[in-house]
């Protein structure tokens, strides 16, 4: 099986997901809300000529809500997140990559946030503050049950401190 990340030597995956797709249940929305606002717009447009176009209004319903659903999950698959023994890690895109990665021994605090639909959806953020730095957007949005990863990266933490050489006094 081909990972999408290059292991170090030593290194082992924890936790590895994308974004739930409930997290793309407003994405899918809003996408559908546009559709059916184009699709009354043309209704209107050619009811002012020879009468309602009803094969070109239900081919751009159609057309458009299969375009919605592939660019949601290429949205979706285009996101990895990863959790090693060593390493946080943050890959996003398909054809054009943006990769984020710290050391997991630089992780200071782990916070997740939810909101109330977030809660229902079981869905939410977790954010990460590291040390020594400023990049202040290192965070797993989206993801499904957001306390599993909080675990995976307390046990990644625990792994990286046991297998760390004890320091020389």
């Amino acid at each position: 099986m081909v990972r999408p990340i290059d292991l170090h030597t030593g290194e082992e995956i924890i936790f590895e997901g994308h974004p739930s797709w409930r997290a793309m249940l407003a994405f899918y929305i809003q996408g559908l809300l546009a559709i059916l606002v184009v699709g009354a717009i043309v209704t209107g447009v050619t009811a002012l000529g020879d009468g309602v176009s009803w094969g070109l209004v239900a081919a751009i319903v159609v057309v458009g809500g299969a375009l919605l659903i592939v660019v949601g999950l290429i949205r979706r698959i285009a996101t990895v997140y990863t959790i090693t023994n060593q390493r946080l890690r943050i890959k996003r895109g398909l054809l054009s990559k943006r990769i984020q990665q710290t050391r997991i021994d630089r992780v200071q605090n782990v916070n997740t946030d939810q909101s109330v639909l977030e809660r229902v959806l079981r869905v939410g953020t977790v954010d990460f503050d590291t040390a020594g730095t400023d990049d202040s957007d290192f965070t797993f949005a989206g993801v499904s049950s957001p306390s599993r990863v909080v675990e995976a990266v307390d046990r990644a933490q625990h792994a990286a401190r046991a297998e760390s050489p004890e320091p020389q006094l």
